[in-house]
């Protein structure tokens, strides 16, 4: 499954690049909400974990931040190295390794944006950020929403953690992306297990602009989210 992601996401990179400035789902839904758990920018030492062409990276760096991002795709690293014209630092890894290159307690905050759903067990790689976030620091990430995934699928077994796969017909030619749907307390026990305090929990509206571009999702997110936005914070002392 993991070299179908990596095919999936080299082959759409060009055209997921030319769209995410303006991308319904992704500008004026998963980004503002999941910007609006990030506490502070100027200054941080931030990841960005998978990290696409860089977008979010290219947020942080404007606004004063220490950008270090990686991604498993080859050629959307060398695009956020392009947007971000040489500022940052970037380079190709997988989400589900570890990250020896990367220092303890080096990181003020982490960001994953609509990723971890592409990791089957959570486990060892929020054991990494933990070892790399700085205690008082945050993790933002955003996810699928675990119930409508349930739905969309057409699950009949929601808890266990699964492999699914859907195709993607907004980058140009169709595209099928495999990723892992899992119940609601897969995306919860993780961070706790791990370390982390639960900060927030969120579960998006879109914007106004997303009514503009595409009215009958903006209502059905009205309606139901699609995302789920959770910040958590390593703790400044361990029992």
């Amino acid at each position: 499954m993991k070299q179908k992601i990596i095919e999936a996401y080299e082959s759409l990179a060009e055209r997921y690049n030319a769209l995410i400035d303006h991308k319904p789902h992704n500008a004026y839904y998963d980004r503002p909400n999941t910007l609006s758990l990030i506490p502070e920018m100027k200054g941080q030492h931030i990841l960005d974990a998978a990290c696409g062409p860089g977008k979010y990276a290219e947020i942080f760096l404007d606004n004063g931040a220490i950008v270090t991002g990686f991604d498993i795709s080859p050629r959307m690293v060398e695009l956020a190295i392009e947007r971000n014209k040489g500022n940052g630092t970037f380079f190709v890894h997988d989400l589900s390794t570890p990250l020896p290159q990367l220092q303890d307690a080096s990181f003020d905050l982490i960001i994953c944006a609509l990723a971890l759903h592409y990791v089957e067990d959570w486990g060892p790689t929020l054991k990494e950020f933990y070892r790399i976030l700085k205690p008082g620091g945050y993790l933002v990430i955003s996810i699928e929403h675990p119930f409508f995934e349930f739905t969309y699928f057409q699950s009949t077994r929601y808890f266990e953690t699964e492999p699914v796969m859907c195709t993607w017909k907004g980058f140009g030619k169709p595209v099928d992306i495999h990723s892992f749907r899992r119940p609601l307390e897969a995306c919860i026990m993780p961070l706790l297990i791990n370390g982390f305090q639960l900060d927030t929990l969120l579960e998006p509206k879109p914007v106004e602009k997303f009514k503009e571009l595409d009215p009958k999702h903006y209502r059905e997110l009205n309606e139901f989210p699609a995302f789920m936005c959770l910040r958590a914070k390593k703790p400044t002392f361990t029992l």
